[in-house]
């Protein structure tokens, strides 16, 4: 089967059925209520900087789709609202772009309808170790974008018949990639990163990761769909037996912004209080993908609206915690509950130690 085709069937059954993980991690994150906030709404500030560019909230629509000729309208309509909002946008692989160069248009289209918001390029790590690090550049050039997302998705890969399962030589090909002059972040696709990896990223040169962890889209839940459809039950198996595997969000940004690594939050954003919650936690900014895929199917509008809701919740979050800033924001007091909390203190991390405003370095 064609890239171009999985792609169409990735679209299709992640607006069709029933995809995202059942557990919502961040759940397990508590905020610190401030009954005497001494903030005044109207001064609360949501702007950063993004890759050297002014944004006006830190939320990203992340990296969804590109690659088929129905991709192209869902990219435009997420372009107009990331343009409209001030926010930037990754797009999804480029693989099949590069193996038909006649699709690269519906990923090129995003900078056509968003030139002054920073967009990030998108390319498999297997794909940079067969191609070589060039390959950054040519996918960065076809989109004209600032940054270059590489990704890793080898649980994905593991439950489909045709995946790619060779995962050697991947650590040498990212470390290739990290000197090109277009800048690069590693991000996972739903499975996370712990901090043993995210320890040998940072000494690969990486500097920015997306830890994309358990919480949103099960990619392997997405390719059970795909097995069941071509009646290949063992291929359906492996994938329902995966379907919550991973590291959940929050416990990927407590353990990865360990290392001094930029953190992009992934994986289960669902509102902007999700955002306030990966940023207290220690997250530069929080990316959002499967949300955005209905509304981008009908219009750019309805994208902008399902993003202003993001960013009041945001607001609130922030009034109702103290906090004027997005540096105020980060590194807040929370509380970190149930299985989160569970796991990083079997991982050898005090929790109790977030519950206290905490200086980052980032």
């Amino acid at each position: 089967m064609s890239t171009s085709k999985r792609k169409l069937d990735h679209i299709r059954i992640c607006l069709e059925r029933k995809v995202e993980a059942e557990c919502h991690p961040f759940e397990d994150i508590q905020l610190i209520h401030r009954a005497l906030p001494e903030t005044d709404f109207s001064e609360i500030e949501t702007g950063c900087t993004f890759l050297g560019t002014t944004i006006q909230a830190p939320i990203m629509i992340s990296a969804m789709t590109g690659g088929h000729r129905d991709a192209l309208e869902i990219n435009r309509n997420l372009a107009l609202a990331a343009q409209e909002l001030g926010l930037p946008m990754g797009v999804g692989s480029q693989r099949a772009a590069l193996e038909n160069p006649a699709l690269e248009d519906t990923f090129s289209v995003v900078r056509e309808a968003a030139p002054d918001v920073p967009l990030i390029g998108n390319i498999g790590a297997v794909q940079i170790r067969r191609l070589g690090p060039q390959v950054v550049e040519q996918v960065a050039e076809m989109i004209d974008a600032d940054a270059v997302a590489v990704h890793l998705n080898f649980l994905q890969e593991a439950v489909q018949p045709e995946g790619e399962t060779d995962g050697t030589g991947v650590l040498e090909a990212i470390k290739s990639a990290s000197s090109s002059k277009i800048p690069i972040m590693v991000k996972e696709t739903g499975a996370g990163i712990g901090r043993e990896d995210a320890a040998t990223l940072f000494s690969a040169g990486v500097r920015t990761i997306d830890v994309a962890g358990l919480g949103g889209t099960s990619w392997s839940g997405v390719e059970a769909y795909r097995a069941e459809e071509r009646g290949d039950d063992e291929s359906r198996l492996m994938g329902q037996l995966f379907f919550s595997w991973g590291l959940p969000t929050p416990v990927c940004i407590v353990e990865c912004q360990a290392n001094g690594a930029q953190i992009i939050s992934s994986g289960g954003i669902r509102s902007g209080i999700d955002v306030a919650r990966s940023l207290a936690l220690g997250a530069s900014l929080a990316g959002t993908a499967l949300p955005m895929l209905q509304p981008a199917s009908q219009d750019w509008q309805s994208v902008v609206k399902m993003l202003k809701a993001y960013i009041r919740a945001l607001k609130i979050s922030m009034f109702l915690t103290g906090n004027r800033t997005i540096s105020d924001l980060r590194g807040s007091p929370v509380l970190i509950l149930g299985q989160c909390r569970e796991i990083l203190e079997q991982r050898g991390i005090n929790t109790k130690n977030f519950t206290l405003k905490r200086e980052l370095s980032r």
